[in-house]
């Protein structure tokens, strides 16, 4: 299986050495090496992952995947460990400290494929109703008109259903999902969050609340296209 990667590092050193272990693994595709992340957002839609220093001159690299509404799996590569944590809170899936080896690359690009396969096997097309999911060796039909909402947690996808206290957990993506959803039906308004356009009874500049009373966030990169959606809804509010 192939692996698309995008590479942004500020330092042309760092730059080529990301690309010198590309060559390396089989299969990856470098879709991009760029110096900035405004470089890097041309790139950014083809790439399966993306490995990001943190520090850069015009936006961290933590900003810029915050900016992203449908980011790629994420490996930031810095030289400073204090960014760990801030990393995996935006759902980063690995963490090379700078200076890093060859073989740390190839383990941390080995979960990348492990995750990209399972997403591809996760979950077969939609049909007009329903998601058909693969999950703990068990197959899980979901109706689409049973959704809540679904919340993004680490490497996981948890979806809310109707009359079910506890959601489906799944090993997926929040970029992969809401491209398998219907786009007139289901809207992305926060990187942690997808809803039901149908379901919104109530809505500010900064929060949105469903038909169940649940209120959630909105983030700044989703509201435009949120606002859109919503005033194209006929019979929402």
């Amino acid at each position: 299986m192939s692996i698309k990667a995008l590479f942004l590092d500020d330092e042309p050193l760092a730059l080529r050495q990301l690309e010198m272990y590309a060559a390396k693994v089989p299969d990856m595709e470098v879709v991009g090496g760029c110096h900035s992340a405004s470089a890097a957002m041309s790139h950014v839609q083809q790439a399966d992952v993306l490995f990001a220093d943190i520090q850069m001159p015009d936006i961290s690299g933590l900003d810029f995947v915050r900016s992203l509404q449908k980011p790629p799996l994420v490996v930031f590569t810095t030289a400073f460990a204090e960014y760990a944590l801030e990393g995996f809170r935006v759902n980063a899936v690995g963490y090379l400290l700078k200076p890093f080896s060859l073989d740390e690359f190839c383990k941390v690009t080995d979960k990348v494929r492990h995750l990209l396969e399972l997403e591809r096997r996760a979950v077969e097309p939609v049909s007009a109703d329903v998601l058909h999911f693969k999950a703990d060796y068990k197959n899980i039909t979901v109706p689409l008109n049973s959704i809540r909402y679904v919340e993004s947690m680490s490497e996981y996808i948890k979806i809310w259903l109707d009359d079910n206290p506890a959601p489906v957990l799944i090993l997926y993506s929040m970029k992969r999902l809401i491209e398998q959803l219907p786009a007139s039906r289901f809207v992305r308004i926060h990187r942690t969050y997808i809803i039901p356009i149908a379901r919104v009874t109530q809505s500010t500049a900064t929060s949105v609340t469903l038909s169940d009373g649940i209120t959630l966030p909105i983030g700044d990169t989703y509201r435009q296209a949120f606002r859109a959606m919503l005033q194209n809804s006929k019979g929402v509010r």
